[in-house]
């Protein structure tokens, strides 16, 4: 008999709690313990100098540890490649400890590694590096070090040739990695054909192309004393540092060229892109737009708005997409800022059969940052964690030097540093708002899908996306408008409807064909005052033995305006004429 008591006694403690839980709204409430006071933020002392030759030298003291960082940076990367050639920088920067006029790259890594230090170089958009971590009594030998690879690269065939095949091999596993796809597709969608829409690693195509005269021509342009800046940090003093720095780089020639504006950013644009990756199970998504540059006043302002939407310390899309829905493992958004423009992204993965909810999802989580004022909690939260972990990126000489860096290269003045908690704690929930509305468009996001679109594609009208662009991964080139590589016909490609076996007809009088056909219609006058027509037909192409008809309706408005909609296997295809401007969706 006891245990129907036992059942009962269960039942209504389970009653209990949940009337407990109905009457104490979003029961559990416990939160995550508040962040810990800031401690203070003492930035090491430092000078500036530039040398007779143009290189800007940063030295700042910091004593303790007894190391010594090198960076040197160059104002040219993956924007400056030659625009049919992608990947130059990144090449260039590849072979550049890959032996110099002067030592091979066996003797390169050898002295390195004798003194225990490391030695790197890299590329990105706006820049290319050398870098190098030393104990202090190697100082001047990884000052010789640093100037030989960035001033004497032989730039070697045999070199050259390994590294494209590692590159090759490179691309290859990248084109099957969805989150590469997305992002590199996303970029050119952004950017279109600015420089910056340019994939900085190339592609199969442009990196075969590659010979070693393009490197020659773009060192030669691009790396000279008057285009670089380089940082000394460490257990030295600044007398030190400039000695130092007149010494192994005083001599070096300046460059032909001087890092120029790459030209105006393409105004944000609404259009979606599916890379179709048959069998995938689930779909990489990307959406943006292009944002601020990094010198912009509101850039700070931004970057906390972003980071509200799906960034350390807020993340709204993690909140909505994985913790209250269970969509996704994981989603984020970032704020990219270059030397010129910027975007903003948010990103994630989710199955294919919720591909459309996700989609709409995060868009109208941009929406909501325009249309409500987002909460003081989380713009607490946002600044605690860019205060809070501000300290770790100045804790070592390289993470000082990176930071210093950063600050000249984007034309910050270097005070900023010192006041930069000061700085984001002044941002207010206003000047959330403000930039939001200023500088936020959800209607006008581009929007990259990568995955199977046969378990997708038909979710996308329901949730406010009747336009796309359907790409078959095997056919995608970045190079191109449409990114979409055409199919290779077999023998000349003509509608089915021109086609004849026999011998052609002879054909009666041209004109009075038309005069004919003018009368049966009610006469010239008649057709004259007609402003507008639709006309619906169906296009039938025969291509390659495969035969496709496409459904088309043409809305012409005289004088001067038309639309054509054809229904196509990839989806639709609009092309419309306007007011003198032509655009296909």
């Amino acid at each position: 008999m006891t245990r129907p008591v036992s059942l009962c006694v269960g039942a209504a403690l389970i009653l209990v709690a949940q009337v407990a839980a109905a009457q104490v709204p979003g029961w559990p409430s416990e939160r995550p313990p508040r962040p810990l006071t800031a401690r203070d933020v003492k930035f090491p002392p430092y000078a500036v100098r530039t040398l007779t030759n143009g290189l800007q030298v940063i030295a700042v003291s910091h004593h303790e540890q007894p190391a010594v960082s090198l960076r040197l940076i160059v104002r040219a990367g993956g924007a400056q490649d030659p625009a049919a050639k992608p990947g130059v920088a990144t090449m260039v920067a590849a072979l550049l400890d890959q032996g110099t006029t002067t030592r091979t790259a066996e003797q390169i890594a050898s002295a390195i590694d004798s003194i225990g230090g490391a030695l790197g170089t890299g590329s990105s958009r706006d820049l290319s590096s050398v870098s190098a971590v030393v104990m202090k009594d190697s100082f001047n030998l990884a000052l010789d070090m640093v100037s030989d690879v960035a001033r004497n690269p032989a730039f070697a065939e045999e070199e050259l040739d390994r590294q494209r095949q590692q590159f090759q091999s490179g691309l290859k596993v990248s084109y099957d990695d969805p989150d590469y796809l997305a992002g590199v597709v996303f970029d050119r969608l952004v950017y279109g054909f600015h420089p910056y829409g340019r994939p900085d690693a190339g592609t199969p195509t442009s990196v075969a192309a590659i010979t070693r005269d393009d490197l020659v021509t773009f060192h030669k342009a691009w790396f000279g004393a008057n285009n670089a800046i380089l940082a000394i940090v460490g257990d030295v003093s600044s007398d030190e540092a400039f000695a130092g720095a007149e010494r192994a780089f005083g001599a070096w020639p300046r460059a032909s060229n001087a890092a120029a504006p790459v030209g105006d950013l393409p105004p944000p644009t609404r259009r979606v892109v599916v890379i179709d990756r048959p069998g995938a199970v689930q779909t990489e998504i990307r959406v943006g737009h292009t944002a601020l540059p990094r010198k912009h006043k509101d850039y700070l302002a931004l970057d906390l708005t972003i980071k509200i939407l799906g960034g350390e310390g807020g993340n709204r899309l993690h909140r909505v997409l994985r913790s209250e829905r269970g969509l996704t493992y994981g989603a984020s958004a970032d704020t990219n800022a270059l030397k010129e423009g910027g975007d903003v992204v948010a990103d994630t993965d989710t199955r294919s059969d919720s591909t459309g909810e996700v989609l709409r999802l995060i868009v109208d989580e941009f929406w909501k940052l325009q249309r409500q004022r987002v909460q003081p909690r989380e713009l607490a939260d946002a600044q605690a964690y860019l205060t809070g972990s501000f300290p770790l990126t100045i804790e070592t000489p390289s993470a000082i030097a990176l930071q210093i860096l950063n600050a000249v290269f984007y034309g910050l003045d270097l005070s900023e540093l010192e006041d930069f908690r000061d700085r984001v704690n002044a941002v207010t929930v206003d000047d959330i708002q403000r930039v939001a509305k200023e500088y936020l468009h959800p209607d006008r996001l581009s929007i990259v899908l990568v995955g199977d679109a046969s378990a997708f594609a038909k979710q996308l009208p329901g949730v406010g996306f009747e336009q796309f662009e359907r790409i078959p991964l095997e056919e995608l080139d970045l190079a191109l408008v449409g990114l979409r590589r055409p199919r290779t016909p077999v023998g000349p490609l003509k509608p089915a409807a021109f086609r004849s076996t026999g011998s052609p007809p002879v054909a009666a009088d041209a004109r009075e064909l038309i005069l004919r056909a003018v009368r049966a219609k009610g006469g010239l006058e008649k057709l004259r005052s007609i402003r507008t027509v639709k006309a619906v037909s169906t296009t039938v192409i025969d291509m390659a033995g495969t035969r496709a008809e496409l459904p088309t309706t043409t809305s012409i408005r005289y004088p001067g305006s038309f639309r054509i909609e054809a229904s196509t296997p990839e989806g639709p295809l609009v092309q419309v004429f306007t007011a003198g401007t032509f655009w296909v969706g």
